[in-house]
């Protein structure tokens, strides 16, 4: 049996808990009940990538009962310590504090490659996009710019790097190897040339900024509207780790740009214009920077590259949509078509 199976069992998830996580809460006396709900429930014969959310409901000493979201990340192949880590470090440089909340880091288990730890309950952005929520979507959007702003202001020694692979292009997984190889195999090599010579692209001007002595900072790694979640008005979460380390702040900010657009303009291209440049305009003024040439073609370089992410996705997965792919992968050329050798 695949021994994550046992994060599916209530009786065993009680035991872990009443020895890893009520220790962390003195105000409560015991652990009543558990209801797991996967969130990603990948599960093979002996490997598996899951994330499990555990309803957790603790008796307090009062005799009343109170629910705690705790979740599980874990992959049997990849690492999930380095989320753990990331969020002890956020913990305790600041970040989190009465206007951002952010998950609060439990226990690593070694046995299962995950990291528990207590969830946020909440909305996230893109279900106010989806329902048209303007005003809420403005309210989300302006505090996430700052969120990402204070994020990248943080101290970024060496060991920060959480992720070392995440932190260029040409490294990121899946990697372009994979990419090629997949992208081949399903569709005949129809799209590898324009593949490529993007991919070439990205990478060389990437390398060519870093080469020299561009800054690198604390980055999200994995901008987009799902990772932004609406815990009470004027009260915005940041999750999902994974990918936190050290790179360029151009690549959240380009990467946040074009999902958010992307999301958006399917609705209203004018409404997804004008949240795109509320994004940036709150975070040059909360980072103190101006819009310099160098950062706008870095912004730039890193949303198109987001949009063959997202293309690639489309291809790729299991009920793939050939024609949404492509119609990104035409724009991202249509973009960059003065650049391309």
């Amino acid at each position: 049996m695949n021994k994550i199976l046992q994060l599916f069992d209530e009786e065993f998830v009680i035991d872990l808990f009443n020895k890893e996580v009520l220790p962390h809460y003195p105000e409560f006396t015991k652990i009543v009940g558990v209801k797991i709900k996967p969130y990603k429930n990948l599960v093979w014969r002996v490997t598996y990538h899951v994330v499990i959310g555990f309803d957790v409901r603790f008796l307090k000493i009062n005799g009343e009962e109170e629910k705690v979201l705790i979740v599980c990340s874990a992959h049997s192949e990849e690492p999930r310590k380095n989320i753990y880590l990331a969020l002890e470090y956020l913990w305790a440089t600041g970040l989190h504090d009465k206007f951002i909340d952010l998950p609060e880091p439990l226990f690593y288990s070694e046995e299962f490659n995950g990291t528990f730890y207590r969830g946020l309950r909440g909305e996230n952005l893109l279900y106010y996009i989806r329902h048209q929520e303007a005003d809420i979507v403005t309210e989300i959007v302006s505090e996430a710019a700052k969120i990402f702003a204070r994020l990248h202001s943080l101290p970024n020694v060496s060991e920060t790097n959480f992720n070392l692979e995440n932190s260029r292009i040409k490294t990121v997984v899946p990697g372009i190897t994979k990419i090629f190889r997949e992208m081949g195999a399903r569709y005949n090599n129809k799209y590898n040339d324009d593949l490529v010579k993007l991919y070439d692209y990205f990478i060389e001007h990437e390398e060519a900024y870093f080469s020299k002595g561009g800054q690198s900072v604390l980055i999200h790694g994995d901008a987009h509207p799902e990772n932004i979640i609406r815990t009470a008005p004027n009260h915005l979460g940041l999750i999902d780790f994974t990918d936190l380390c050290l790179g360029d702040r151009a690549r959240d900010i380009g990467t946040f740009i074009q999902q958010l657009e992307y999301k958006i303009r399917i609705r209203d291209e004018a409404w997804s214009n004008k949240m795109k440049d509320l994004f940036l305009a709150t975070y040059l003024k909360e980072a103190n920077l101006d819009l310099s040439a160098d950062l706008q073609a870095r912004i730039n370089l890193y949303y198109n590259w987001t949009a063959i992410r997202t293309a690639t996705y489309w291809f790729l997965k299991f009920d793939y949509n050939e024609k949404s792919a492509k119609s990104l992968l035409e724009e991202v050329k249509n973009n960059l078509k003065s650049e391309l050798k």
